[in-house]
């Protein structure tokens, strides 16, 4: 027999726990928090961590507070970590709250800060896992504040992937569309190879194959190891648009201020990523075809032949991105990453 809830709706199966890593947007993470407010029955007793970063600007107190005087306590808390160790990190110490819980997660739900869960979103996720046991991982549409929907279901990101990104040339896209990481969104379920960090429920069966995620990338990428390796272990990832949720894209990194200097951080997770998956080789190719993608988008500026969207790159963007990574190969960097990889 279905069990329902009061409002006649029929309850999730299992434990949702949700968590939430922030680093000094404690504004957003509360907004977040009161978006979730509606949907604790969805949660079938589990809770929603807001693991705080080691912010230093009093994050961890404000988001207690907001969380004790809009009462709730009975499904959230605050937890105030020692460093700030990136995006894995945090997440990683709600994920083992979340397993060694008395109310022990079926399904942990990542969440950034700078999202507005709408309603029945989480409700939408769970049954179309529970509807597909092969599913380990569910990822939501993305919502823009200017109303639109952004990528959130993609491609593996791959020497050719680099090539277009580099060239942003239409017929190229078309050319080597099997690879183009972002493709054009769908309205229907669908798998994919990776979704985005912003919204991703994980089965905790996924957690118990492969671990927890690599806290080896601070910011950036790490969603797509943690996908990928989750595909290499048998598991499917699906997007599933029924679940909304709005996304202030770089709300808290600044990634998407036009022209503004990357952190580097940006280009130690690419790299890492490159190596892990696709060696030394890998990541020499993957920058030989980004340059010359790159080199192409320049030229086509230049003599006004298209090359659109060049002055809102970041500052630096080549210097950074193949300075860094040959400084990573001269200072044996790069091997160490290559080793650990292996030893894995």
């Amino acid at each position: 027999m279905q069990a329902f809830d009061e409002s006649g709706a029929k309850q999730v199966s299992g434990c949702i726990w949700i968590v939430i890593v922030n680093y000094r947007t404690p504004g957003l993470a509360v907004d977040c928090l009161r978006s979730l407010a509606s949907q604790v029955e969805c949660l079938g007793g589990g809770r929603v961590l807001v693991m705080d970063n080691a912010s230093g600007d009093g994050s961890a107190e404000r988001i207690h507070a907001a969380i004790g005087s809009e009462g709730w306590s009975e499904w959230a808390e605050a937890v105030a970590l020692d460093r700030n160790g990136g995006f894995a990190f945090g997440n990683n110490a709600g994920i083992r709250m979340a397993l060694a819980a008395r109310e022990t997660a079926d399904y942990v739900m990542l969440l950034n800060p700078d999202t507005i869960v709408r309603q029945g979103a989480i409700r939408a996720l769970v049954e179309f896992m529970d509807s597909h046991p092969d599913a380990g991982i569910a990822g939501s549409l993305l919502e823009t504040p200017a109303g639109g929907v952004d990528c959130s279901a993609h491609r593996i990101h791959s020497p050719l992937s680099e090539l277009d990104g580099g060239a942003r040339l239409g017929l190229l896209s078309r050319l080597l569309s099997r690879h183009v990481v972002s493709p054009p969104m769908l309205d229907v379920p669908h798998p994919c190879d990776w979704v985005s960090g912003a919204s991703m429920l994980v089965r905790r069966q996924v957690i118990e194959d492969i671990g927890l995620m690599d806290e080896g990338f601070f910011l950036y990428f790490e969603e797509v190891d943690y996908c990928w390796r989750a595909r290499r272990a048998g598991w499917e990832v699906w997007y599933v648009p029924r679940s909304r949720v709005l996304h202030l894209e770089g709300a808290a990194t600044g990634i998407k201020t036009a022209a503004k200097r990357r952190a580097g951080y940006w280009y130690d997770s690419r790299r890492r990523f490159f190596i892990k998956h696709y060696g030394i080789a890998g990541l020499l190719l993957a920058d030989a075809l980004w340059t010359i993608g790159r080199l192409s988008l320049l030229l086509r500026s230049v003599l006004h032949l298209g090359g659109k969207g060049v002055d809102a790159d970041p500052q630096w963007f080549m210097p950074d991105l193949l300075g860094g990574d040959l400084r990573a190969l001269a200072s044996g960097q790069a091997w160490s990453i290559r080793r650990e990889g292996e030893q894995r």
